[in-house]
């Protein structure tokens, strides 16, 4: 069985519609919540979008507030859906994969966490799968073996043959 890492950019896609919307929220409706795995600045991230969004005239404040609502109840203060902290040790251990790779603080700490999850996943005969949009953390992820989704640019059937039946 796969669980799905989403980071900032994936995750904003299930509250802002965008490329790539269509698909984030199929993952959402064909995969239970503790399968799904967020970086909690992830979810601030799109705290972030919908607030810009909302500020530019992108989003009405009705539209804003029921995104906020959705955001709130689907991840926030989701009991089982898994929420990882950037402790202290995590942020460190990070730092490599900025050199190495060539992305940003935040997408090198989701690829630490995400590479970590990874591991103990497969220990117990899972897997995890990276859904970003971000090219430079998904080649990075890449790089690093995780398998990795982008909703912006694959397909309705890439996803599935993810999830499973």
């Amino acid at each position: 069985m796969r669980s799905f890492f989403l980071d900032g950019s994936a995750l904003a896609k299930r509250y802002v519609a965008e490329p790539g919307t269509l698909l984030v929220d199929q993952l959402f409706n064909h995969v239970t919540a503790d399968r799904l795995v967020v970086l909690n600045v992830g979810f601030a991230e799109v705290v972030s979008v919908l607030v810009r969004r909302r500020n530019g005239g992108v989003l009405s404040d009705a539209t804003f507030s029921q995104a906020m609502l959705q955001l709130g109840q689907e991840i926030i203060h989701a009991a089982k859906l898994r929420k990882l902290e950037p402790t202290n040790a995590l942020v460190i251990a990070a730092l490599g994969h900025i050199q190495a790779h060539s992305v940003n603080s935040t997408d090198a700490i989701v690829l630490h966490a995400a590479l970590g999850l990874a591991q103990y996943l497969r220990n117990r005969g899972d897997d995890l799968v990276l859904v970003a949009s971000d090219l430079r953390l998904l080649v990075a992820a890449q790089t690093e073996g995780l398998f990795t989704f982008n909703p912006e640019t694959q397909d309705q059937a890439a996803l599935e043959a993810f999830v499973g039946p």
